[in-house]
Parts: C-alpha cells; structure tokens; sequence
C-alpha cells in the first residue's frame, strides 16, 4: 500500500469517528440519522454566518437563538463572534453581557484529525459554557468548553479562558488569571 494511500484511509477513518461521535450526542443512527444531522448543521452554519457579518446586534442575537443559543435580555453581540457551530444549544448567556468583536465560544474540544492524541487522554470533551449577568468579553477573546464566566466579570481582550472566572474580577493573558477584584 503506498503511504498515500494509508493517510487517506486513516482520515476516513477519523472523519467516521466524528461523525458517530456527534450521532450518538444527538441520539442519531443510520442512514437517516446522519441525513438529521447534515441538515441541522446546514440550518446552524447558515444562520451562523449570518449572526457573524451583522454589524446589528439584535439580528444577530436573533439569528444565534435560532441556532439553538440561550441569551437573555439587553446583550450585545458585535459582529465577527463565533459560538460553537456543532453544540450551540450548550451556550448560555444572560441578561446584561456585551461579546465583542473576534470573539469564539467553544462549547467542545476535539482532536479531529489525531487518532493517537483521540484514544490516549484527550477524547472529544462537550461541556457547557456559561456566561452571567453582566459579564463583558472584551474583543478576540477565547472561551473553552465547559468555562462559566461570573456576574459582573470582565475579560480582557484576547485572553483565552481554560477555567471559570469568578463574579466581579478581572481577567487576562493566555491562559487567562485574575489580576482586580472590582468591589461591590
């Protein structure tokens, strides 16, 4: 077999993976299960990719509930956000927070096309993201799977947030630490 050959069959392989990894999340199966599972992320992409170039916010918050994403009341979401394309439903942000611009929310970590790091310790990880009242996520910041940003927190611009951040502090660096409490 020339090695062409053996990549081609090992990304075959990985691409399988995945899918039943998203099937079994979903609870699809079959043929028709992954038919359900292409159309829904069809729907997720296109709205998406019109929630990411608005520059209106309210369109965008709209278009982002429709993918599936809980957001509250009087938030403000600036254009270039990306929220997790596979798991938008597992987003939650409440009353009061402003996203800015170059911002991800990732909802899931996954090795796609590593088979090796896949099977030994770093397995597909789907984890809510939470983002409470008041919280600010300053522009091209990067939020992981399974983080909860407290009430009233600010994030700075670019920090990358691998652990929840308390209510009233501020944050920054990659990875993300605190440097001010802000008094209530």
């Amino acid at each position: 077999m020339y090695r062409f050959e053996a990549v081609i069959m090992v990304n075959n392989d990985v691409f399988h993976i995945n899918e039943q990894e998203i099937m079994e999340y979903y609870g699809y199966g079959g043929a028709y299960g992954k038919f359900k599972l292409r159309c829904k992320f069809i729907k997720t992409w296109l709205l998406h990719g019109l929630a990411y170039s608005t520059p209106l916010s309210n369109f965008a918050i709209s278009m982002q509930r429709s993918r599936g994403v809980k957001i509250g009341k009087n938030c403000h979401i600036s254009p270039y956000v990306l929220i997790d394309l596979l798991y938008p439903q597992l987003v939650t942000i409440e009353d009061n927070v402003t996203v800015g611009s170059n911002t991800s929310i990732f909802a899931h970590a996954n090795p796609t096309t590593n088979l090796f790091l896949k099977r030994n310790g770093y397995p597909r990880k789907v984890e809510p993201v939470n983002i409470k009242t008041g919280a600010v996520l300053f522009p091209g910041c990067i939020i992981t799977a399974g983080v909860t940003i407290g009430k009233n927190a600010l994030v700075s611009a670019g920090s990358v947030v691998f652990e929840d951040v308390p209510d009233c502090c501020v944050v920054i660096g990659n990875p993300a630490r605190i440097v001010k409490k802000i008094d209530v």
